[in-house]
């Protein structure tokens, strides 16, 4: 998507401009892992015969992530953000309806293709929310992957904003769920996206984090295909200030990572995608589940110093906040 957002901390045309950059779920997830060392790629429909797309494709390659892109009827989606300060929470409107994967539909993709050595597959509750077309192609695309033997991970990211067109995320969503190895989510995703109820109350602020076990256990027993669940922990304090951390349940242990203060938050947009990169790029790459929940939370909460999307941190960068270096001095 192309994501537009007003100067600084102003609010929608306060002033008579936006900043425009590229964004989305997956595509944050992507450059995010590649931006820690892996590989990765990036699979959509697109519009044909247009300048941003071909700019957005630049900036996936620039990144390191291979752009696998199906130039389709339709039109490049938009996302307007407005950053939230203290007592004002941030907005987002999307501009999404007749996008190119808004159109798509199952059949449109070779999955033999764009799945082509991939050993991990992984999707978000955003791009089923679009139409009933783009659901049909999600639940596809989990059963091409499991097909070829990928792991595949869903993020719920439960958008409430986007379920227009006449069914319900707990409609939708259980049918990737029932083809997934491992979900992300938070307490809200569990209960809209699956129909599940939890003793978690969102907007207060402060978490009993014993709650967060039987969340986990509650969608385990529910799913018994899945490998493990991820939960993040938001303590919304503020726009400004949020308490972060992530608990996650293999159906054995549960684990509960460190906690970090955000004091200030200069954009919190993208943040949940890069704690499933970093929770992907963990599991498949550090030596224990723990290493890996605590790579995420802390690459995601890096992620929350800089405006934009994408992930600009590095591996030795995330480790380095691991080791104790979240002082803010100055490096020189």
């Amino acid at each position: 998507m192309l994501r537009l957002a007003p100067p600084g901390f102003e609010r929608f045309l306060q002033s008579p401009q936006f900043v425009a950059t590229f964004g989305g779920g997956e595509a944050n997830v992507a450059v995010a892992i590649a931006g820690f060392g892996g590989q990765s790629r990036y699979c959509t429909f697109l519009p044909a015969n247009n300048p941003i797309v071909d700019a957005f494709a630049g900036e996936l390659r620039r990144f390191g992530v291979e752009p696998h892109i199906v130039r389709s009827k339709g039109r490049f989606g938009i996302y307007f953000v407005e950053p939230g300060a203290n007592q004002r929470p941030s907005k987002v409107v999307y501009d999404r309806e007749g996008s190119a994967i808004a159109l798509a539909k199952p059949g449109d993709m070779n999955w033999d293709d764009a799945l082509s050595g991939a050993a991990w597959f992984h999707t978000t509750g955003i791009t089923p929310a679009l139409s009933q077309s783009a659901a049909g192609l999600a639940v596809e695309a989990v059963q091409a992957a499991k097909a070829k033997g990928a792991i595949v991970s869903v993020d719920l990211n439960y958008r409430k904003n986007l379920w227009k067109y006449g069914k319900a995320a707990k409609e939708v969503m259980p049918s990737l769920v029932k083809s997934t190895d491992f979900v992300i989510a938070n307490e809200e995703d569990v209960q809209t996206a699956l129909g599940l109820q939890a003793k978690v109350d969102v907007h207060s602020g402060e978490l009993d984090r014993n709650e967060y076990r039987n969340l986990a256990e509650t969608v385990l027993n529910a799913y018994p295909n899945l490998k493990g669940i991820a939960i993040t922990l938001r303590e919304s304090y503020s726009a400004s200030r949020n308490g972060w951390s992530a608990c996650y349940h293999d159906g054995k242990d549960f684990l509960l990572s460190r906690r970090y203060d955000i004091t200030h938050i200069v954009d919190r947009v993208g943040g949940g995608d890069c704690f499933g990169a970093g929770l992907i790029f963990g599991l498949m790459n550090l030596p224990t589940s723990q290493d890996a929940l605590e790579f995420a939370v802390a690459a995601s909460c890096l992620k929350h110093s800089i405006p934009g999307d994408f992930n600009r941190f590095t591996r030795d960068e995330v480790e380095g906040l691991l080791k104790g270096g979240g002082s803010g001095r100055v490096q020189r």
